[in-house]
C-alpha cells in the first residue's frame, strides 16, 4: 500500500512538472505587449520629434576617464547643427562640429540610433571620425540631458551634460 501512495505521489509529482515545463513553454511563445510592431505613424512622429528635439542644439558637458579618478571631468562641447534618418536601417546623418581637446572640426556622420521605449541612444561602434580618430560611444538623450560611454583606443570613460537650442543665426549671416 505504502509503494501505491507513493508511485501515485511521484505520478502526480511528474504530472506537475510537466504542467509546468508545458505552461513555461506557453508563455514563452505568446508575444509580450511591448514586442508588438509599433505603427508607421507612432514611429515616424518619434523620428520626427527626434530630427526637431536634436537639429541645432548644443551639448555642454563633462567627459571622464577611467582610471582617473583623482582628475575632474574635462569640459566639452558639441554642436549638433543636422539630424536626419538615412533610408538605411537605423542609421541617422549627424552634422556636428565636434570640440575634442585641441581639434575643432564639423563633419557628418552616419550613427546607428537605437530606441530604448521612446528615449534615443546613439550607437558607435569603432567609427572614424576624420581629424579625431576612431570612436565607440553608446550616449542617451532625455529630456534636455545626455549621458553615456565612450572610448578612444585603449582610453576611455563617462559623458554627461545637457543640450539647448542653438540661437538662430540671421540669414545672411550663415553663410
Amino acid at each position: 500500500m505504502r509503494q501505491l501512495i507513493l508511485i501515485a505521489s511521484a505520478g502526480l509529482m511528474g504530472l506537475g512538472l510537466a504542467l509546468m515545463v508545458s505552461d513555461m513553454s506557453a508563455q514563452e511563445s505568446k508575444p509580450i505587449a511591448d514586442e508588438t510592431p509599433r505603427s508607421d505613424k507612432v514611429e515616424d512622429a518619434k523620428f520626427r520629434n527626434f530630427e526637431k528635439r536634436l537639429s541645432g542644439t548644443r551639448l555642454t558637458g563633462r567627459f571622464t576617464m577611467s582610471g582617473q579618478s583623482d582628475r575632474e571631468p574635462t569640459a566639452e562641447t558639441y554642436e549638433i547643427l543636422r539630424v536626419e534618418k538615412l533610408e538605411k536601417g537605423d542609421f541617422w546623418r549627424i552634422t556636428a562640429r565636434i570640440k575634442y581637446g585641441k581639434n575643432d572640426v564639423t563633419v557628418p556622420l552616419a550613427i546607428q540610433v537605437k530606441w530604448a521605449g521612446n528615449t534615443p541612444v546613439m550607437t558607435v561602434d569603432s567609427l572614424f571620425v576624420p581629424g579625431l580618430g576612431t570612436f565607440d560611444a553608446r550616449v542617451l538623450f532625455r529630456k534636455n540631458k545626455y549621458s553615456g560611454t565612450w572610448a578612444h583606443g585603449d582610453v576611455g570613460g563617462h559623458l554627461f551634460g545637457t543640450f539647448e537650442k542653438m540661437p538662430q543665426l540671421p540669414a545672411d549671416d550663415r553663410n
